[in-house]
């Protein structure tokens, strides 16, 4: 267990700084086609999900493939984090914008900042429970869904909000 909680300590920092770097990585590559498949390519808080979802969707297969004989259920519990603080991103900008009525640059980085720590929170205490083992399936089947979608709407995003730029 002191294994595991380490390595979700590394992991909150890993996708703290890969993700901080992967928001600038689209403009640094020169508009590369394929970076943006990963990264965001402009403000919307659609391609802001991604500065969480692939950092920890690395992360967590390099974490099921250590610790998936020691503890089962890492994977749904990996996966479930991953939705969870993929989904909080448009959640709390949403709840707080609204309130608001503006976005503030500050809270966007709470946002980031704490999003990452509810996912793996929520991650460590689900693999520790085994609660989520019957689920595994379902919940990657929903993460690899989301996969897709970020990589289909990169380019060709549907008219919704969430895929708009705030204040465009």
């Amino acid at each position: 267990m002191k294994h595991l909680k380490s390595y979700t300590m590394i992991g909150i920092i890993f996708v703290l700084i890969t993700g901080t770097l992967a928001h600038f990585l689209y403009d640094w590559s020169g508009n590369n086609y394929i970076v943006g498949l990963f990264t965001p390519i402009n403000e919307s808080i659609w391609e802001h999900m991604k500065l969480i979802f692939f950092p920890m969707l690395m992360y967590s297969l390099f974490i099921i493939f250590k610790f998936k004989e020691t503890y089962p259920c890492i994977t749904s519990a990996l996966c479930f984090g991953i939705l969870a603080g993929t989904l909080l991103i448009p959640l709390f900008f949403y709840a707080y914008t609204s309130v608001l009525g503006k976005d503030l640059f500050i809270l966007d980085i709470g946002i980031f900042i704490l999003s990452i720590i509810i996912a793996f929170w929520l991650s460590y205490k689900l693999t520790l429970s085994y609660r989520l083992e019957p689920y595994t399936l379902l919940l990657c089947l929903l993460v690899c869904v989301l996969f897709i979608c970020f990589i289909l709407f990169t380019y060709h995003p549907p008219s919704a909000r969430i895929f708009q730029v705030p204040g465009a």
